[in-house]
């Protein structure tokens, strides 16, 4: 089972490709993939690299983070499951509307 890493401050050219050949030098990617915003398209800055074995995300870990990366200092830590979003969605509010 391969490990899940969390990459941050990453500059918003940085696409997924430019991220696999940033961690290739220290395991074998399984997967890297920068986050884009759904209606601009542009990278949020950070993405997550999937890395074939535990030993290799913790190297990958121990070279990259801090590591300047394009003038800033990269994030990377092991990606952490998502929250389950909380607060549901819309409803109708209330109201005293008179139909």
């Amino acid at each position: 089972m391969g490990k899940k890493l969390y990459v941050g401050n990453m500059g918003y050219e940085v696409s997924s490709a430019d991220l696999e050949q940033l961690f290739t030098p220290h395991g074998q990617v399984q997967s890297a993939e920068v986050i884009n915003d759904r209606s601009t398209g542009r990278s949020k800055g950070f993405g997550f690299v999937e890395m074939s074995s535990d030993q290799e995300a913790q190297a990958a870990i121990a070279a990259l983070n801090g590591q300047d990366h394009g003038g800033r200092p990269l994030t990377v830590n092991e990606a952490k499951p998502r929250a389950p979003r909380t607060g549901g969605g819309g409803g109708y509010g209330g109201g005293n509307r008179r139909y």
